[in-house]
């Protein structure tokens, strides 16, 4: 048996979409440390600068290529200037997402529809976009891999009432399924990753921080105390699942939602 380089993910090519900040940055710094070739994308090209900077810590190898993964022009725009660098892609992860509450009565068209368009759609176009650089980098024993960034919001009912975000969370999750079923043939796996609460942005505007992830008004520890495992998620969680899934080690997982929560979803 090669256990060789089980965990290894040194010269692969990774395209993480909302790479700018949260999850998506904190899976960045994990595969660049790891000697792996990063490109990130989300809307906002003074995010995406900050955070190649701030990436930097981790690995030089690093490119950000603004773009909006909630429409084909946005989803046309990364591929076309992605394939300026590479005609290969070892591991897609589609990170990008938006969220939005609102009482069920005032619920409004355009949160259903922004969420949906960002978590759903871009998903979809951005793999099947990408599918010719994919099948150029997968072979049998190494085939590439597309992991999808859902939530335990998709397996279990939320506290906070976001319909449009648990649906297509929910969506993603099944829609992992249909893909890796049609593409495990060309040797590409899809998995998902759903994960539970994390120092993010979208859950400090959840639960009542405004945005912030540091400050003396940000209590990680208290959100951390209602979980079963006492603590939210760190960089090196998010980092080490998708690491996994993008090894050696992950190359026969296909078509699998993995929750990454420290027990939240077990408890319900």
């Amino acid at each position: 048996m090669d256990f060789d380089g089980l965990f290894s993910v040194k010269g692969k090519t990774v395209v993480i979409t909302g790479g700018s900040r949260g999850i998506g940055e904190m899976m960045a710094a994990g595969f660049l440390k790891n000697g792996a070739k990063v490109f990130i994308s989300s809307r906002k090209a003074d995010a995406c600068a900050e955070a190649v900077e701030r990436l930097k810590a981790y690995g030089e190898d690093v490119m950000a290529i603004p773009s909006d993964m909630s429409t084909l022009v946005g989803v046309n725009h990364l591929v076309s200037e992605l394939s300026k660098h590479t005609d290969s892609v070892d591991v897609l992860i589609n990170n990008a997402g938006a969220a939005w509450g609102a009482p069920i009565d005032d619920f409004p068209e355009v949160g259903w529809d922004k969420v949906m368009d960002v978590n759903v759609k871009g998903v979809f176009f951005l793999t099947q976009k990408l599918l010719p650089m994919l099948r150029k980098s997968g072979t049998m024993e190494d085939p590439a891999r597309v992991i999808n960034i859902g939530s335990i919001d998709g397996l279990r009912t939320p506290a906070m009432l976001t319909p449009s975000y648990s649906a297509s969370k929910a969506a993603v999750h099944h829609l992992t399924r249909v893909l890796s079923a049609h593409l495990v043939k060309d040797h590409i796996t899809v998995n998902a990753i759903a994960p539970g609460p994390f120092p993010t942005y979208m859950l400090s505007t959840g639960v009542g921080f405004g945005g912030k992830t540091e400050g003396d008004d940000v209590d990680w520890e208290a959100i951390g105390e209602n979980n079963p495992s006492g603590r939210v998620g760190l960089p090196s969680d998010a980092a080490g699942l998708a690491i996994f899934l993008a090894s050696k080690a992950g190359s026969y997982v296909v078509g699998q939602t993995i929750a990454l929560d420290g027990g939240v979803v077990t408890s319900n």
